[in-house]
């Protein structure tokens, strides 16, 4: 395998460079190369991106590129790439399009056949996961949750019961009132990591059930400012839990057939025991 030991710029090329989420120290030297000597930067907001440049003595030119303008200036970015200019696409932080622009533009290089090269770096995400103590080999992330409360309860009530590891970003004046839907559509016992200001000076990780991290939380107004990430235990389901698709199946048969009959073929059909499911269609009618 070919390792490279520097940046190869490349000319009709669309570059993907991740920016320290706090820390400058966190920036790769890849990257500053590729900023250094591309034609063109598409920065989120040119004026702070103009700040990181400037630090790095790094003299580009910049194009805004954001959520209010992207669908319109693609054209003219796509025009730049196909007459051979080389462009490095950054956001305020972190890695582009994770929660931050650039999806329609990279959509529109893949479908022009124009190259795209992403390099590694920064990811508040990631860098939370790694950290929380919680499964990390199967994870979902969310970005951030609806603004609304009832917009808000109907995306947690429907991640419910989905198994792998969750991750949101949150906002400071939102974050109270995403854990306490939390506990309404999940209840207390929920595991929740809250990485506050990773890189940053006043960087906190703090991991509790639900309830008691609403709680931590609200003991001082330092601990909901700045960027924030959650990261949630997945739905621990229970071993005499029984699945759904079995259930449906029991509540079909058991219309055809005697109770007994309906539960042993519905065990046979999912791999469940037979006596659970004979046990759990009693109660059903008792109740």
């Amino acid at each position: 395998m070919k390792q490279l030991d520097q940046a190869e710029i490349s000319a009709g090329t669309l570059y993907i460079v991740p920016t320290p989420i706090g820390n400058l120290g966190d920036i790769t030297q890849r990257a500053l190369t590729v900023l250094q000597s591309v034609d063109l930067v598409a920065a989120e907001d040119t004026r702070h991106t103009g700040l990181l440049l400037q630090h790095f003595a790094i003299n580009a030119r910049m194009f805004a590129l954001h959520d209010h303008n992207e669908q319109q200036k693609t054209a003219q970015l796509l025009t730049k790439l196909q007459q051979g200019q080389s462009i490095a696409l950054v956001s305020d932080a972190g890695t582009p399009l994770i929660n931050d622009p650039g999806y329609h533009l990279v959509r529109c290089c893949r479908e022009s056949a124009i190259r795209v090269v992403p390099l590694p770096g920064a990811c508040a995400a990631i860098t939370a996961l790694s950290a929380a103590g919680l499964p990390s080999d199967r994870f979902c992330y969310e970005g951030f949750l609806p603004a609304k409360s009832k917009g808000r309860c109907d995306t947690l009530r429907a991640l419910a019961q989905e198994p792998r590891t969750l991750i949101f970003y949150e906002s400071t004046h939102r974050l109270l009132d995403s854990l306490q839907d939390m506990v309404r559509e999940w209840g207390n016992e929920r595991y929740v990591v809250l990485a506050r200001e990773i890189t940053k000076t006043w960087e906190s990780i703090h991991g509790a059930p639900i309830a008691e991290l609403l709680a931590w939380v609200k003991e001082d107004e330092h601990r909901h400012k700045g960027e924030m990430v959650l990261i949630v235990e997945g739905c621990q389901k229970q071993e005499d839990t029984l699945p759904t698709a079995a259930l449906r199946t029991l509540a079909l048969l058991k219309n055809e057939l005697p109770l007994k009959k309906a539960a042993a073929l519905t065990a046979e059909i999912h791999g469940v025991k037979k006596n659970a499911l004979y046990k759990y269609a009693l109660a059903q009618q008792e109740e």
